[in-house]
């Protein structure tokens, strides 16, 4: 979604950034910065990748749209008493109170996916993002097959809500986990993106920056093949390169 401003006498358009706020089973959880757009997704993807949904959710908007308010329905699902979040549009783990809570356990991610180096080097460029192009003020995240086709593309002012849009949706399709696919994201690669990841079981993230130190560690322990710097004519792998042939 992007809105038209006024700059030096003409007109930009900017990526629309509005607060929404996530409700489980009619408790509040967490209010994030987005931009507006697949949010039954998104709610369903962030609490999916902080462990507290294990199966896909009732979504729906709540009654009172004026409010930005999602409502998430899931009897089995419990909050812990501690976790209640405030994620901003360049932070996901800011609103947590403790290291514990920062890392959801994910086991090793278990897969055969073999991608050639070539294709996980345009992945990138296959993105297609027609927001972005207009504003330049939008991540995505991608999800392919290992032949290089786009299963879906999501588009937000935060890399990690671009990232849970598309987990979220794979949630609600039925989709989880992601053992035969990729993940693609358009920036730098995070601690907090190879966790969602690891959490979604997607075997390969590749990104067109670069990965920090815990990006490489986290990916290294969960069995998660990490590429960076894929600008088209060559791709860094990090961490299991055995997937890529």
């Amino acid at each position: 979604m992007l809105a038209h401003v006024e700059r030096d006498g003409s007109t930009d358009e900017v990526a629309v950034e509005l607060p929404l706020e996530i409700r489980l089973n009619g408790e509040p959880v967490a209010v994030t910065m987005r931009t507006p757009g697949d949010d039954e997704a998104l709610a369903a993807g962030f609490l999916y990748g902080e462990g507290i949904l294990s199966e896909a959710p009732r979504v729906g908007l709540s009654e009172d749209m004026a409010a930005n308010t999602i409502e998430v329905t899931s009897p089995g699902a419990e909050l812990p008493a501690t976790r209640r979040f405030y994620t901003s549009s360049s932070c996901g783990v800011c609103g947590k109170g403790a290291l514990e809570e920062v890392a959801v356990h994910a086991p090793p991610v278990e897969s055969r996916l073999r991608i050639d180096r070539s294709l996980l080097a345009r992945l990138p460029a296959l993105m297609r993002q027609p927001a972005f192009a207009r504003s330049g003020g939008l991540h995505a995240t991608g999800l392919f097959t290992p032949e290089g086709e786009l299963v879906m593309v999501r588009e937000d002012v935060g890399r990690h809500n671009a990232m849970d849009k598309v987990i979220g949706q794979s949630l609600l399709d039925g989709e989880l986990p992601l053992a035969d696919r990729v993940l693609c994201v358009s920036g730098r690669l995070a601690f907090e993106l190879v966790q969602k990841t690891a959490v979604a079981g997607a075997p390969v993230l590749v990104g067109v920056g670069a990965p920090t130190s815990l990006a490489v560690e986290l990916a290294a322990d969960r069995g998660i093949t990490l590429a960076g710097f894929a600008r088209g004519e060559s791709v860094n792998v990090y961490t299991r390169p055995d997937r890529v042939v």
